[in-house]
């Protein structure tokens, strides 16, 4: 049989779309297994271990074991009812059996203390300041509750060691707590409300009410948060601030030299002016946080 040039065009077209069709199935196919796999993943992180949880000393040998923070509703249901929404809620346990053990990251394995009806208390209680001594200046033979942030330093080593610098909060000495500033069981880990520019503020102004105002004058980079200015655990610096002296203001305030004459601001500054010291100690930008009379932060 003999095919006519119409038949011929025909079968090519045929061939074409056949191999176009094959070529997107191919790629449909390899784009599905993206979106299938993203899928996957994205469901997997939500049981991922976070932290590995640490081994309570002599806990393990009374048979004391990790059991899951629904558990603890039972007894703690106002608590529990909160800690959904906590950042700490995300700590689980490690292993294809993973639970949810955010309240027992802190408090140690509860079996024991569950299965008691809350007789046994948790390997992990807390209280405020420092372990207590004797006269002599040991340790008691029956240990206290440990101090909180003694936990809290557990997976927090580097905030551990911003709290032995010269110039840091009160932790150290018991006159201050982690919890004093972070909320554990409840919202964002920062009282203040997490990021947002002005509540990040709020944590200190409940100790550092004078520094909130409001200014006639205020110091803009209050509006940028504390913590442009003053770390939030520990500094080499004294007052916590973030750097050493004039360093810090030079931060915002750019230097300019015209004709000899060092400008900050536009506002000419002597050389002799700023071997003085700081900004803020050789009586000039005393009111560093604002000023109820001078746009320069005089006074």
């Amino acid at each position: 049989m003999r095919l006519t040039t119409e038949d011929l065009m025909t079968n090519r077209n045929f061939r074409i779309v056949g191999k176009l069709a094959a070529r997107w199935g191919r790629w449909l196919a390899v784009g599905a297994g993206i979106i299938l796999f993203l899928a996957v993943t994205s469901c997997r992180t939500v049981n991922r271990s976070v932290v590995v949880l640490p081994n309570v000393p002599g806990t393990n040998a009374l048979g004391a074991k990790y059991i899951g923070s629904k558990e603890c509703e039972q007894c703690h249901e106002e608590i529990y009812k909160n800690f959904v929404t906590a950042d700490h809620a995300r700590l689980i346990t490690e292993g294809p059996n993973a639970i949810n053990a955010g309240c027992e990251s802190c408090h140690g394995p509860a079996s024991l203390h569950s299965d008691s009806g809350g007789e046994v208390k948790p390997p992990y209680s807390f209280s405020s300041g420092r372990p207590r001594t004797s006269s002599y200046g040991g340790r008691l033979a029956v240990e206290p509750a440990r101090a909180t942030e003694t936990v809290c330093y557990q997976c927090h080593g580097d905030v551990r060691g911003q709290f032995s610098l010269p110039s840091h909060h009160p932790v150290p000495e018991g006159k201050m707590s982690c919890s004093d500033c972070h909320s554990p069981h409840k919202g964002s880990v920062h009282v203040g409300g997490g990021t947002a520019l002005l509540s990040e503020n709020e944590s200190c102004f409940r100790c550092h009410s004078a520094q909130r105002g409001p200014y006639v004058f205020e110091h803009e980079a209050s509006r940028e948060g504390c913590t442009v200015c003053h770390t939030v655990h520990g500094s080499v610096n004294a007052k916590m601030l973030t750097a050493r002296d004039a360093n810090l203001c030079f931060k915002c305030h750019f230097q300019q030299v015209q004709g000899g004459t060092i400008l900050f601001g536009g506002a000419p500054h002597s050389t002799a002016r700023l071997a003085q010291g700081t900004c803020w100690t050789a009586g000039c930008h005393e009111a560093v946080h604002g000023s109820r009379v001078s746009s320069s932060l005089r006074f």
